[in-house]
C-alpha cells in the first residue's frame, strides 16, 4: 500500500473503531482486545511490524457489522432464535460492505468478511475451505474466538485459561487452521498473564497517528 493510502485507511479504519465505542462500548472492548492477540500472533508467526498492525487495524473493526443489528439481538442473554442466528451471521457481510464504500483496500475488507470462516468449510458467510480463506481471517478467528471464550458475555461467564486452551484444540482441524492454532497455543504458553482484561477505555483523540494505534493496542 502507498503511504496515503495507507494514512487514509489507517484514518478511516480507525474512525470506525470510535464509531464501535460510541455504539456498543462491550464490542468495542472486544474488538480492542482481539485485535491485540491478533498482533501478537502475526508477530509470532514472523511477520513484519507492519504487516501486523495492518492484521490489528482489521481486528478493530470485525465487528463492524454488528453496529447495524439491534441491542434485543446483540444483547440478548437467551439463546438467539434460528432467525436472529441468520441476521447475526450476516455482520461479516455488513461490515465488509460498509468498508468497501469508503475504498479501504481489499486487505482490511477479505479480512473482516472471512473471519467466521472455517477451516472445514462449515463457517461462514461463503463457505470457504482451508487455504481458501485468507490467512489474516484465519488467524483473526483464532484471536477472535480466544477472546470469546475467556471474557465475561450476557450469557456466559469467562472461561479459564485451561480450559479455553482446551476448547480450541478441539476445534483444531475443523474451526480453525491446525499450524496457525499450534503456533497460538505455543505463544500462549510462553507469555505469562497473556489474556488482556476486560476494562473500558477511550481512544486517544488523534486517530490518524500511528503513535494512537500503539497505545489502543498497547503494543
Amino acid at each position: 500500500m502507498k503511504i496515503d493510502q495507507e494514512k487514509e485507511n489507517r484514518r478511516v479504519l480507525l474512525s470506525f473503531a470510535n464509531s464501535i465505542r460510541e455504539r456498543d462500548v462491550v464490542t468495542y472492548d472486544h474488538s480492542r482486545r482481539v485485535a491485540t492477540y491478533a498482533y501478537r500472533l502475526a508477530r509470532y508467526l514472523g511477520w513484519s511490524r507492519r504487516d501486523a498492525r495492518d492484521l490489528a487495524l482489521a481486528g478493530l473493526v470485525h465487528d463492524l457489522g454488528k453496529t447495524w443489528i439491534g441491542n434485543d439481538i446483540l444483547l440478548k442473554s437467551d439463546k438467539l432464535s434460528d432467525e436472529e442466528r441468520r441476521l447475526m451471521e450476516r455482520h461479516p457481510i455488513i461490515g465488509a460492505r460498509i468498508l468497501i464504500g469508503c475504498d479501504v483496500h481489499p486487505f482490511y475488507v477479505e479480512t473482516v468478511l472471512y473471519h467466521h470462516e472455517a477451516w472445514d468449510g462449515r463457517g461462514y458467510p461463503t463457505g470457504l475451505k482451508g487455504e481458501e480463506i485468507p490467512l489474516s481471517a484465519r488467524i483473526l478467528t483464532i484471536a477472535d474466538v480466544f477472546d470469546v471464550l475467556t471474557s465475561q458475555r450476557p450469557y456466559k461467564e469467562p472461561l479459564s485459561l485451561d480450559i479455553a486452551r482446551e476448547r480450541l484444540l478441539q476445534g483444531s482441524g475443523t474451526s480453525f487452521d491446525p499450524l496457525i492454532l499450534r503456533a497460538f497455543l505455543n505463544l500462549l504458553d510462553a507469555q505469562t498473564n497473556f489474556i488482556i482484561p476486560q476494562r473500558f477505555c477511550p481512544l486517544p483523540p488523534k486517530l490518524v497517528e500511528l503513535q494512537a494505534l500503539e497505545h489502543l493496542l498497547q503494543i
